[in-house]
C-alpha cells in the first residue's frame, strides 16, 4: 500500500529543493516532534548515491537510522529513492502559492497506516516551517 502526504511551502523552488537536499538543513527540520532531533545527515545527490539521517529521542532513550539510495533525480522537480525493500518519491510542484511538496511512500507493516501518515506528515510540516522561516530572513 502507498501513502501520500503533502504540504505547500511558500518559498521559491530553489530554496525548497536546497533545504530538502542539504544535510545542515535536514538536521534542523527532520523531526516529527519536539522531543526528537536529527543528529547526523548525509546526502550524495546523484542516481545511485546514498543518503542517511540519524533520528534520536532527546532523552537518549531511542534512536534509529533512516537511509536509502537515490534511484531518480530531476532537479527542482523529483526525487525517487529506495530504502530497505521499500521505495518513495518526493515531487516538487511549483505554483503561484509556492511549492507543493508531495511524498508518496510504501507503507510498512509494523505501525498503522494512520501512525505512518501522521509521522511523515509531521516531518513534512516541520520542513515547510523551516523553509518559510529561512525565507523570511
Amino acid at each position: 500500500m502507498k501513502i501520500s502526504i503533502e504540504t505547500v511551502v511558500k518559498a521559491p523552488i530553489a530554496k525548497v529543493w536546497a533545504a530538502w537536499t542539504t544535510p545542515g538543513d535536514i538536521k534542523i527540520w527532520n523531526t516529527a516532534s519536539d522531543d526528537w532531533h536529527t543528529t547526523q545527515a548525509s546526502v550524495d545527490l546523484r542516481v545511485g548515491g546514498e543518503f542517511s539521517s540519524r533520528m534520536e529521542a532527546k532523552d537518549g532513550s531511542f534512536g534509529f537510522d533512516f537511509a536509502g539510495t537515490y534511484t531518480q533525480i530531476v532537479p527542482n522537480e523529483l526525487l525517487e529513492f529506495s530504502f530497505g525493500d521499500r521505495s518513495a518519491k518526493v515531487e516538487f510542484i511549483k505554483s503561484e502559492d509556492g511549492v507543493t511538496v508531495r511524498e508518496t511512500f510504501e507503507a510498512e507493516t509494523e505501525n498503522s497506516i494512520e501512525q505512518q501518515r501522521q509521522g511523515w506528515q509531521a516531518i513534512l510540516n516541520n520542513f515547510a516551517k523551516h523553509v518559510e522561516a529561512k525565507q523570511a530572513i
